[in-house]
């Protein structure tokens, strides 16, 4: 697997007689097992079986992707569902067109042996956070839940520096993190964590990752080729879960370590194992979680937030 950048170019020796059609992904951030379903499509030549050579870039600013295939830049970007709601009502030209990891991953995580058993403890506590907006909506609606509001609590921007934060006393809990990934970390620095699962406190359900499109330009029979690639790559993974790791993990050194192999066994049952299909209904709640909690002024119907590409 190759990571390159948005300027590079491919040289061939001798060309085919009939080219692939290329593609370009941009990922929501550095490689990752997030990604396992993409990067064992990429390895095992799935997309080179549908005809697709795919260039994968890793962002140097985890914002952009969506940004840059609503100008064109790219013709697919990994991106979150949650985000996808607000970014349609800024007025970018997105819609999801299939699932990566079909269950949220987002927790509330706290210390295990700390003071915080349950959210409604978090009364006059701080509780870090990288992203505003929506993870202050998630917040709030998981403080709602138990009887509390925003204003019971010190939002405190760790900026990214999540479970570092929590293990060093600097909050009482965080939003934001992973359970596959931070709860991991901290297990690794024998400090145990605590997740409160969103959408067990009070949140509806979500995808946590998804591919967007640009509505205007997108080349549905070239996406449904990709999500056919990433759809063989899930089974190969789900069948062969071992034999996937040391496939995913062979193409770095850097993720050959405890902690990505602890998330690849987390990840796993999370891809999505259909990721054209739509849950039409997931949607239209979402959004209107969204809209009673103040952050999107109407209500859009699902036909312009997310579609099958497969359908007529």
């Amino acid at each position: 697997m190759k990571l390159t950048s948005l300027t590079a170019a491919f040289s061939f020796a001798a060309a085919p007689l009939m080219a692939a059609d290329e593609m370009t992904l941009l990922l929501d951030w550095f490689v990752n097992p997030d990604h396992g379903p993409v990067i064992v499509a990429q390895e095992k030549g799935y997309f080179a079986e549908q005809d697709l050579e795919v260039e994968i870039i890793a962002p140097a600013d985890p914002s952009d992707p969506p940004k840059l295939v609503a100008a064109g830049k790219a013709d697919l970007a990994i991106s979150y569902q949650p985000q996808l709601h607000l970014q349609i009502h800024e007025g970018l030209p997105l819609q999801r067109v299939g699932t990566l990891v079909a269950t949220p991953l987002n927790c509330l995580l706290a210390l295990a042996d700390g003071p915080i058993k349950s959210p409604a403890d978090l009364a006059g506590r701080k509780v870090g956070f990288s992203v505003g907006g929506v993870e202050e909506a998630v917040l709030g609606s998981i403080l709602r839940h138990h009887g509390l509001s925003l204003d019971d609590v010190e939002l405190v921007n760790v900026n990214w520096s999540l479970s570092p934060s929590l293990m060093s006393g600097q909050v009482d809990a965080v939003i934001g993190a992973y359970r596959n990934f931070e709860l991991n970390q901290m297990e690794i620095e024998n400090v145990e964590g605590k997740c409160f699962f969103v959408e067990e406190e009070g949140l509806p359900p979500y995808d946590e990752l998804i591919y967007v499109a640009n509505t205007d330009t997108m080349d549905r029979d070239m996406i449904a080729r990709f999500l056919a690639a990433t759809e063989k790559a899930t089974q190969y993974i789900v069948n062969h879960p071992e034999d996937s790791w040391q496939v995913f993990s062979g193409t770095s050194a850097e993720l050959q370590d405890a902690l990505n192999a602890k998330a690849w066994v987390d990840t796993l049952p999370r891809f999505a194992l259909r990721p054209t299909a739509m849950d039409t209904g997931r949607y239209a709640t979402f959004e209107a979680f969204l809209h009673e909690a103040g952050l999107i002024p109407a209500q859009n119907p699902v036909s312009k937030i997310a579609i099958d590409v497969t359908a007529n």
